[in-house]
């Protein structure tokens, strides 16, 4: 297991429950009531820790290493999935990944950002950065959903658009701008979910939705705690203020009207029980799409609209 720094606590009582486990099935003691009171112990101590997590505690836990990323999703939450590649215009983008596949009845298109588990697979999907022709495979994958009358699903998960030379040689931000405006008017349902990072534009490329929702131990921002401290104070070392006063939590984004809803983690986090995550986060789309789906594509694009015309707050001078 790998601990946290303020899971500190954690892992002596788990270390205490390994020794116990390993002396219960070699030894010809039964110390099974003293298993069942350390894990007692350690339920409450999670508890304790998980219920008042900081703003930084929360972006840690989104980096978590072994957090599930959109392909364990895609790949436990669908069938007969089929993975489509390229743009059309440049290339296939490694860090973003989608296709065509089933929840439960209903054919969906889904779409995300794809971090990689270990140091090799993490340089083949540039770290989740997509590049422009990341954001134009996501479009022509929406554009194919349009067509045959499927929703669509995107789940976001990245440090931010890839912001070397090359992307921007390519036009990364027409690239993004494009998918604002095209998903603004897409004719079918969009769901999109933060399931782990959500950092700028990067996110927001596949993030405009008719519902929009957070895992619970997630972060949307417009920019990292630690490039936020860069520019504000010249140096990493404030990043646990600058996590607090962007508000990034999913608890501030319900508060500012920006997501629909929070989606309950396990005690712990996502990665304590991936798959009980995958089946809650199932269970939630495949309500969302009925709502959705019963609704007719003017009705669903003007609410779209109407649902970005209304964020923010702002006053109004009449001459």
């Amino acid at each position: 297991m790998v601990f946290l720094e303020f899971e500190k606590p954690l892992e002596k009582l788990y270390e205490q429950l390994e020794k116990l486990q390993q002396i219960n099935e070699e030894g010809e003691i039964d110390i099974s009531d003293k298993i069942k009171e350390l894990e007692t112990k350690i339920n409450a101590k999670s508890k304790e820790i998980y219920s008042d997590l900081t703003g930084w505690q929360r972006v840690q836990l989104s980096r978590h290493p072994l957090r599930p990323y959109t392909q364990f999703y895609i790949d436990n939450i669908t069938t007969k999935f089929i993975e489509l590649h390229g743009d059309r215009y440049f290339k296939d983008d490694k860090a973003i990944i989608g296709g065509i596949g089933k929840i439960g009845n209903q054919t969906v298109v889904i779409i995300g950002q794809q971090k990689g588990e270990n140091t090799k697979m993490r340089q083949y999907r540039n770290f989740g950065m997509a590049n422009p022709d990341g954001y134009r495979k996501a479009l022509r994958l929406m554009k194919l959903a349009e067509k045959f009358g499927y929703p669509v699903i995107t789940l976001i998960d990245t440090p931010g658009a890839y912001p070397g030379i090359e992307a921007e040689e390519r036009g990364q931000a027409e690239a993004i701008a494009r998918n604002l405006f095209e998903m603004a008017n897409l004719k079918v349902p969009i769901l999109a979910y933060v399931i782990g990072e959500g950092a700028s534009g990067g996110a927001l490329g596949i993030g405009i939705g008719d519902r929009v929702f957070m895992l619970e131990n997630t972060w949307y921002s417009v920019i990292s705690p630690e490039n936020c401290s860069t520019i504000l104070w010249r140096t990493w070392d404030y990043k646990e203020e600058a996590a607090e006063a962007l508000k990034l939590t999913p608890e501030h984004m319900l508060e500012f009207g920006l997501i629909d809803d929070i989606v309950k983690e396990p005690l712990g986090g996502a990665h304590k029980d991936p798959e009980k995550m995958a089946k809650t986060l199932k269970s939630h789309i495949s309500k969302q799409i009925r709502e959705l789906m019963e609704l007719d594509t003017d009705q669903l694009i003007s609410q779209r609209i109407e649902r970005y015309k209304n964020i923010g707050q702002f006053d109004e001078i009449k001459e």
